[in-house]
């Protein structure tokens, strides 16, 4: 047997259903304190230029992320060629981040006008892509460089 949910409005003083045309307007009270939601915003609107400069700047530290990524993951290789065992790992991952501390001192030294909303932009934009390219690029390199060296039983 079903069950049906009562319901909590109250009843229609017409029995067809249909409500009486509003007649008079009503005027939203202006005595009544502001919400957050209406609050004025604290920071000053940014201008077409402004904006446009910003992102500009932003989409420069990306791509410089992205390229210091690739550069400092074959660099890697290399750099790191004659330690041996779980050291190499170690050395190779501070090395990232060394170099990821660098780009955050090269984009403060941009001098992009960001709101206080957006300062952590500085050291959040790109840095999913420059961890994943800078790994997968030294997991290659690395591969393509000691292809030959390993004997794995894989004959290539």
């Amino acid at each position: 047997m079903a069950r049906f949910k009562k319901k909590k409005s109250a009843p229609t003083a017409d029995p067809d259903g249909k409500k009486e045309p509003l007649t008079e307007a009503k005027v939203p009270d202006v005595s009544a304190p502001e919400t957050e939601a209406q609050a004025p915003p604290t920071e000053p609107p940014m201008s077409a230029i402004e904006s446009s400069e910003k992102g500009r700047k932003l989409n420069q530290l990306f791509w410089m992320r992205v390229a210091l990524a690739v550069i400092a993951g074959s660099a890697a290789t290399f750099i790191f060629d004659n330690i041996e065992g779980e050291d190499r790992r170690w050395a190779s991952i501070g090395f990232m981040i060394i170099v990821f501390f660098g780009t955050i001192i090269v984009a403060k030294n941009m001098r992009m006008q960001l709101p206080p909303s957006d300062r952590k932009k500085i050291v959040t934009q790109a840095i999913g892509s420059y961890v994943f390219l800078y790994l997968f690029t030294w997991i290659v390199t690395y591969t393509l460089v000691n292809v030959g060296s390993v004997s794995s039983g894989i004959n290539v």
